[in-house]
């Protein structure tokens, strides 16, 4: 574990230690396991989105034919038949 200092507004520092209080914790589990998390969801939407753009792009439509209107992608009675 390495420590870390961090500067916080007086407003954030209370919200802080009043979460951590109320999660039974204390204020450096709390930003540890907050950041945490941070870093898990980004290295996840990282992989996501590299797996995303390793994929082949799709037609929307084939060659010669035309896009939808908005009002034809918007038609949800043409959903319901």
């Amino acid at each position: 574990m390495k420590n870390v200092t961090i500067t916080l507004d007086a407003a954030t520092a209370a919200w802080t230690r009043q979460t951590a209080a109320a999660n039974g914790i204390s204020v450096s589990r709390f930003v540890g396991e907050l950041l945490q998390r941070q870093m898990r969801g980004s290295a996840a939407y990282q992989e996501a989105m590299r797996r995303f753009l390793s994929k082949p792009p799709v037609a929307l439509k084939a060659p010669g034919d035309r896009y939808m209107t908005r009002e034809e992608a918007h038609d949800r009675a043409r959903l319901r038949r």
